[in-house]
């Protein structure tokens, strides 16, 4: 009992991860149809700048806004200098957009700060909680909460919000939109702020347990993707559950199994749900967007 808790709070502490970067996925894509490859990246942003601030003397929770903002300007100026021009361009020349804007934004992260791992302080202290057995480090908690607070923020933005119901009119129907007075190009570099917020704050909520370097984001954006995929493109109830998902296989597959193929068990997973649910656990019935 205490062997399978401790896998399963192992699973549900890296699938908040990844669930925040799946709702990161969500947002953009419901707003403007984009499949966003550096996504991943704003993690790397959020835990990299908040360690070098922190190592500055800057105090934690201020180095952490400042990483979070730093995030969102980066999100903004990737809508403003890449998205934007390219607007009216198929899905794929955007896709490729996207990954080159990731791989410029490792390029200029390894100029920045190094190549070297860095990790932060807990913010809570680093003394495990016992339960039944297993541990939980209080950090854990708080990568919980977070994507937890992320999520009910998020669908609270998108229902009962202005910005958020015009975020899902451009998602429906650009034109549509500008006709009855949305300011689509508003809307989408907000969708691009608050995405690269969020992915930030994942960064930085999980850098005192997982190591971060330059090139996290990499597999950040695989792990994110395929949460996203696994619950269904543009679904945030969908982002969540196939982050955790993601999360408990991968956890449970590494102690049951072998840990060598942990990455393998959560993409074989997710295969075999796409094949059965093409459109993900919860994707819409009718998708007309890639």
């Amino acid at each position: 009992m205490a062997e399978f808790l401790q896998f399963a709070f192992s699973g549900l502490t890296v699938g908040a991860v990844y669930a925040l970067v799946a709702l990161g996925f969500t947002l953009i894509y419901n707003a403007s149809d984009v499949v966003n490859f550096a996504q991943g990246d704003f993690v790397m942003i959020g835990g990299m700048s908040t360690v070098f601030l922190y190592a500055t003397g800057v105090p934690l929770p201020l180095a952490a806004i400042i990483a979070i903002l730093t995030a969102v300007i980066v999100g903004l100026l990737l809508h403003r200098l890449a998205i934007e021009p390219a607007r009216g361009a198929s899905p794929v020349t955007l896709i490729i957009i996207t990954i080159g804007a990731s791989m410029f934004i490792r390029g200029v992260a390894q100029i920045v700060f190094d190549k070297q791992f860095h990790q932060l302080p807990a913010f809570s202290g680093d003394r495990p909680i016992e339960i039944l057995g297993a541990t939980l480090l209080p950090q854990s908690l708080w990568v919980l909460g977070g994507g937890l607070a992320v999520f009910v923020a998020l669908w609270l933005f998108l229902e009962r919000t202005l910005i958020g119901k015009a975020v899902l009119a451009t998602a429906a129907n650009r034109l549509g939109a500008r006709l009855v007075g949305i300011n689509t190009a508003v809307i989408l570099a907000i969708a691009f702020g608050v995405s690269a917020s969020i992915g930030a704050l994942a960064g930085v909520l999980a850098t005192p347990i997982t190591l971060t370097r330059f090139d996290l984001g990499t597999i950040m954006t695989l792990k994110g993707f395929a949460a996203a995929m696994l619950g269904g493109m543009g679904s945030p109830l969908g982002a969540v559950v196939g982050g955790l998902l993601l999360g408990l296989i991968e956890a449970f597959g590494a102690g049951y199994i072998s840990s060598v193929y942990k990455d393998g068990f959560s993409f074989i997973a997710i295969l075999v749900v796409l094949f059965v649910m093409p459109r993900g656990l919860f994707g819409g019935r009718s998708v007309e967007r890639v």
